[in-house]
């Protein structure tokens, strides 16, 4: 009988030097084994793709993480990233976690991270208010062409011209610029998420008639959400009577060119702002509903080579070179907010925000935790207990979460986890990745 304290055997009876030999090799194998996938978990790199704010980046150094400022994705376990494409690329295994500081994710390939069980974050509401001012900027700019009454004064020639001159000029160029308030007008905002609902909320203290529709509004939204605005039934009811229109909707399948000729035909004169996505609203539709007055101007944060041509043509388009989330107090939420949870899912297993899988959080119950994703299929849940029931694994605690067809799964167990229970797990037909945590 052999018994084992660290890397000494003791014998209750004589035993061959070979054997010991032998056992003592085994048992250097495991512990190097057992040593490596624990210094795996707690040595990760993060591949930091555009320009992230130091202080994001601080809170992954601080959390033990080594960070790849380049391309190179390959060893990483993690990547944070803005606006750099990645729907074409290939991840290479190594890869648990994206997390994407902003709130759109149309910049990374969301399907195949999900059969990859490659968790995507995002970070809803961190530019919010950055947006929300953007958007109340462009109401008022919607009907009062404060940008080209700004140019004209350069075009005066005032080297030829004295001070009372300049002010006659100046004077004689007002009657070109004349405007509408926004007060008493009628404002729709599309989708009350983070944005919409901040943006519904300062234009009616701005005294305008705020409409709202949301589909998949949440109790939670809608409590937060001020007595004064209308819902409306449909996208179609939200657009009688709109004198201006701001969208905020994720721009997916069933979101793609939305903003059509029938809904439209359906305006007068009526401004559109687009701080979304440029996909939401179909091109050809817009032109024509510039074309037959049905809208007076198009305020997008999206430019396209159509759009850009129109504004050297025409005044009725206004755009901005992305500029939406573009201040230092928005740019730092987000970074913070992207690598804090990165991190935390990283280290813990913990998820919040993600737009692929469920959230799920549990608090450290023992030594160890395994996280592992799976399709949303019965009977694999059982397996998994069956492989950690064949290697002698005693769960303290089983965390499950599914939202659709992925779930999230937590397991804590004081007894070591090796490779070889990992890969075994990994083998599972519908796991789509197993790792340890701690």
């Amino acid at each position: 009988m052999l018994f084992f304290f660290d890397n000494t055997i003791c014998s209750v009876f004589p035993v061959d030097k070979h054997w010991i030999n032998w056992v003592l090799f085994f048992n250097f194998c495991f512990q190097k084994s057992l040593k490596s996938v624990l210094s795996k978990a707690f040595h990760m790199k993060v591949t930091i793709l555009n320009n992230i704010a130091k202080s994001g980046l601080d809170i992954l150094e601080k959390e033990g993480f080594t960070l790849h400022q380049n391309d190179v994705l390959d060893g990483c376990s993690g990547i944070v990233l803005r606006s750099q494409n990645l729907t074409q690329e290939k991840l290479p295994k190594s890869i648990f976690g994206i997390a994407r500081a902003g709130a759109g994710t149309n910049n990374i390939n969301v399907e195949d991270c999900s059969q990859n069980g490659v968790i995507v974050f995002n970070t809803p509401g961190a530019n919010a208010n950055a947006v929300k001012e953007m958007v109340l900027c462009s109401l008022i700019l919607g009907k009062r062409d404060l940008v080209s009454g700004n140019k004209s004064i350069d075009a005066i020639d005032i080297d030829n011209m004295d001070d009372e001159a300049v002010m006659k000029e100046i004077e004689g160029m007002k009657k070109k610029y004349v405007g509408n308030e926004i007060k008493n007008k009628n404002l729709t905002v599309i989708g009350l998420g983070a944005i919409g609902s901040l943006v519904a909320e300062h234009a009616i203290q701005l005294g305008m008639n705020v409409t709202g529709y949301d589909p998949g509004l949440t109790v939670e939204t809608a409590l937060r959400l001020p007595s004064s605005i209308r819902m409306a039934k449909s996208l179609e009811d939200s657009f009688k009577d709109a004198e201006y229109i701001s969208l905020h909707i994720p721009l997916v399948p069933d979101t793609k060119e939305i903003i059509n000729n029938k809904l439209i035909a359906k305006l007068n004169k009526s401004v559109l702002i687009n701080f979304s996505r440029g996909g939401i609203v179909c091109e050809e539709s817009l032109l024509e509903g510039l074309d037959q007055n049905f809208l007076y101007k198009y305020v997008t944060d999206f430019p396209t080579k159509k759009l850009i041509n129109r504004v050297r043509s025409k005044k009725d388009v206004v755009i901005f070179p992305h500029l939406g989330a573009s201040t230092t107090e928005s740019e730092i939420n987000c970074a913070e907010m992207a690598c804090s949870q990165l991190a935390d899912f990283l280290k813990k297993g913990k998820i919040v925000n993600s737009v692929n899988f469920p959230n799920i959080s549990s608090e450290k119950v023992s030594k160890h935790r395994i996280y592992f994703s799976n399709m949303n299929e019965p009977g694999i849940i059982s397996k998994v207990a069956d492989v950690l029931a064949q290697e002698n694994i005693n769960i303290d605690e089983f965390v499950n979460k599914s939202r659709n067809n992925l779930a999230s799964n937590i397991i804590d167990s004081d007894d070591d986890i090796t490779p070889r229970i990992l890969d075994k797990l990994m083998k599972i037909k519908g796991v789509t990745n197993a790792r340890l945590c701690y």
